[in-house]
């Protein structure tokens, strides 16, 4: 027979097990759902005696890359609880606290519905608000981590940097109120506190017009009054029973929040978000601490609906028919806008700023006019600048191209307001540009790229190539595609070629038989094969038969006889001169479709795809003939030969192929000739430390960065490197934070594809 609550509660509460009691505690939470000091307490304890004696039930979990403490919900807590407290009936263990309550009627089913949905807030009083009961000077760190944690996932902070919230965990105060119709505040009292809401839902009410909006879990209120120092705005009144908050009193937020939450503007339309700002200090050029009259604030865009931030650059655009400043916001986002608005929806939108835009209400006529014709002028050193950044980038979608064409924007200009006719002959000199770089791309002959001859031509969208695919039984078709073709056209063309109705697979087949099956929706597959790989199409029933060709072995006899007749010199300034026309090929707008991921984008990477592959080239290339070399007093001729070649890179500051030649002395195979390392001069031994010791990946390539700082553009990095800190800048940051334009990650990524353009610069 099941003991009823009555029952349970006499013996826990006759018993000394502290465990006992703590039962006890979070039955009756369960039931009243307002939790005392006492309760609290007894969470408290808990949380100690689970951390103690089972580990275990203390899980942790990922959120956006970093891990967190949680602990286990439902039967299985309640199952050790009971384990541990041998005045319960054992039944209690197995059918779990809340299903004792409802066969033993003390709850119905709608009662313990409700109870089941409040486990999360009843496992959030055991962990976090114990800490939060603890006086701000008397946390441990372990409760300022809790609480912190705790943080992380409050709307009304997502904007908070790290720093800020850690602060914070040491000033929150925990507050609950009972009854709903509890005034928190009234309106025109002194501001006093910054309240965020944990539990329930608030009022907020303003004399003359009554209840203006509600307020949620994770909203905040009663900030404005302690940012302007004013009276209160609006009365709070709790809109249910049970309300939990956090409240920063006045000090603190002063201390803490003041200065963060004065500098950041939030323009809002239909009560949401719709652009966040944030004031800069910034100093003019030839000023001095101690000469604050060159000191100036700016406004820079925090996050946004791409028309508001496109809106927000326009208006702050300024006018230098120089045009010798550049915005470094408003290039970002020239760079950046086709991860959020596309060029589709971005001509539309250019076009519609320039041809309407608010007028001022005061002002005489011919102010009027000025102010219209100014931002008329903004819109087009947008476009010219637009343009510059993209290069031959625009030309790759009709909407783009033909927006800057004179027929249908230039000519526009010129009927509509002749005074802009001075800024039209550079747009028609780029439109020009762009029409013969067309012409020229498609005349390239189509067998130059992916092979290797050293003629290098930037690869663009609408470039074509012939590439073969072969079939189970080393028979090819030979296909005309766009670089940028995808899985599905590509195979949509063989199977022209073919005359098959089969439905038919693309497979990557290396030179060791590994199979990749590619995905319809990958795009330029030509450019990111393996160097020994190749494409065959077949059926799904003959995948297993597939089997590489006798080409991809590659080859069995090395070239020292002709290599060691090469000057070590000679040959890293040719790999240098080679590998420089790769990556000057190499844009901006590559680096973000290969981050964000070039299917989402329907683009070609090829001339990214060309520059890493070349890496590989190069590594391969030295264990090849290393490898194939058959004798010892030959092969040190090579590690003497290879080292040399690498030194010479790195003084041409080549160091993508610096790099590739020390990671293939560094491969196994190479490392296991013992004997040929012994026999290499201590030299070269000396030498080849000191270049290792730059692949040195402790401290974030500490290094190689060091290294780089010191060179003079122009340089050929390390592309792998800057492949990982994209990745990681993206992988760590939303794109998009609350339906808005995460515009921050876009400067940080910005900052990195810069580096990449300084490295050009002559």
């Amino acid at each position: 027979m099941l003991l009823s609550l009555r029952q349970l509660s006499v013996t826990v509460m006759s018993t000394s097990c502290v465990v006992c009691r703590v039962v006890y505690a979070c039955l009756s939470l369960f039931v009243s759902q307002v939790p005392s000091e006492k309760i609290l307490r007894a969470g408290k304890v808990l949380r100690n005696n689970i951390l103690s004696r089972a580990p275990h039930m203390i899980r942790d979990r990922k959120y956006h890359l970093k891990t967190y403490r949680q602990c286990c919900m439902g039967t299985e807590l309640v199952d050790w609880l009971m384990q541990h407290t041998s005045c319960v009936h054992s039944r209690v263990q197995a059918v779990g606290m809340w299903q004792v309550l409802l066969e033993e009627g003390v709850l119905n089913h709608g009662e313990c519905d409700r109870t089941f949905s409040n486990v999360r807030i009843s496992f959030k009083v055991m962990t976090v608000l114990p800490a939060l009961l603890c006086r701000p000077g008397q946390r441990t760190v372990d409760d300022l981590e809790i609480i912190y944690e705790e943080l992380l996932h409050i709307k009304a902070l997502s904007h908070l940097s790290t720093t800020v919230k850690r602060e914070l965990a040491g000033v929150l105060i925990f507050e609950s109120h009972a009854k709903a119709g509890t005034v928190l505040f009234n309106q025109g009292e002194e501001g006093t506190s910054w309240y965020i809401i944990l539990k329930g839902s608030v009022n907020v009410v303003i004399y003359g017009k009554g209840v203006v909006c509600t307020l949620h879990e994770g909203d905040d209120f009663g900030k404005l009054a302690l940012v302007n120092d004013a009276p209160r705005a609006a009365s709070i009144v709790l809109r249910e029973d049970n309300c939990h908050f956090l409240r920063v009193d006045k000090e603190d937020f002063n201390r803490i929040l003041r200065d963060v939450e004065a500098n950041t503007v939030r323009l809002k339309e239909h009560e949401e978000d719709v652009l966040v700002l944030e004031k800069t200090n910034n100093r003019s050029s030839g000023s001095s601490p101690l000469n604050p009259v060159h000191l100036f604030f700016r406004y820079t865009v925090m996050s946004g609906t791409p028309e508001k931030i496109l809106e927000h650059l326009l208006e702050t655009l300024k006018l230098d028919s120089q045009f010798t400043e550049s915005d470094p916001a408003l290039d970002d986002f020239l760079l950046m806008h086709c991860v959020f608005v596309p060029n589709s929806q971005l001509c539309p939108l250019l076009m519609l700023s320039f041809t309407y835009h608010a007028q001022p209400s005061q002002g005489s006529e011919q102010e009027r006019v000025e102010y219209a014709l100014n931002n008329k002028r903004r819109v087009i050193r947008l476009v010219l600048q637009w343009a510059a950044i993209n290069t031959d980038h625009l030309q790759e979608e009709d909407s783009s191209f033909n927006f800057l064409q004179v027929s249908s924007f230039g000519s526009l200009l010129s009927r509509l307001i002749p005074a802009l006719k001075d800024q039209l002959p550079e747009l028609e000199k780029i439109i020009r540009q762009k029409e013969r770089s067309i012409i020229e791309q498609k005349n390239v002959p189509m067998s130059v790229f992916f092979s290797n001859v050293c003629v290098c031509v930037c690869v663009c969208v609408c470039v074509e190539v012939l590439f073969k695919v072969y079939c189970s039984d080393h028979t090819y078709s030979t296909i005309r595609v766009p670089v940028a073709a995808s899985v599905r056209e590509v195979i949509a063309a063989v199977t022209d070629k073919l005359g098959s109705g089969d439905d038919l697979l693309l497979i990557h087949l290396n030179s060791a038989g590994d199979k990749e099956l590619l995905k319809p929706s990958d795009v330029s597959i030509f450019s990111s094969l393996s160097i020994n790989g190749r494409l065959f199409v077949c059926p799904r029933d003959q995948i297993d038969s597939l089997t590489p060709l006798p080409e991809q072995e590659g080859p069995s006899a090395g070239s020292m006889s002709t290599f060691e007749l090469m000057s070590s010199k000679d040959l890293a300034h040719q790999m240098t001169l080679y590998d420089w026309e790769l990556f000057d090929c190499v844009h901006e707008h590559e680096l973000i479709y290969h981050t964000f991921g070039r299917q989402h984008f329907k683009k070609t990477t090829a001339n990214l795809d060309l520059f890493l592959r070349r890496f590989n080239e190069v590594q391969l290339w030295v264990v090849t003939e290393v490898c194939l070399c058959p004798t010892l007093s030959k092969r040190v001729q090579l590690l003497k030969k290879f080292i040399k070649i690498a030194a010479h890179c790195k003084e041409f500051r080549n160091l993508n192929s610096f790099f590739a030649i020390i990671m293939g002395l560094g491969n196994p195979a190479v490392c296991r000739l013992s004997q040929t390392w012994e026999k290499l001069p201590s030299k070269f031994k000396k030498s080849y430390g000191e270049f290792e010791n730059l692949m040195d990946p402790s401290r974030n390539h500490r290094a190689y960065r060091l290294t780089m700082a010191k060179l003079e553009p122009p340089i050929i990095p390390f592309m792998p490197l800057l492949i990982k800190d994209m990745t990681f800048t993206h992988e760590g940051n939303k794109t998009f934070t609350d339906r808005l334009v995460n515009f921050e990650k876009m400067v940080r990524l910005c900052g990195i594809f810069l580096t990449v353009s300084e490295m050009v610069l002559n």
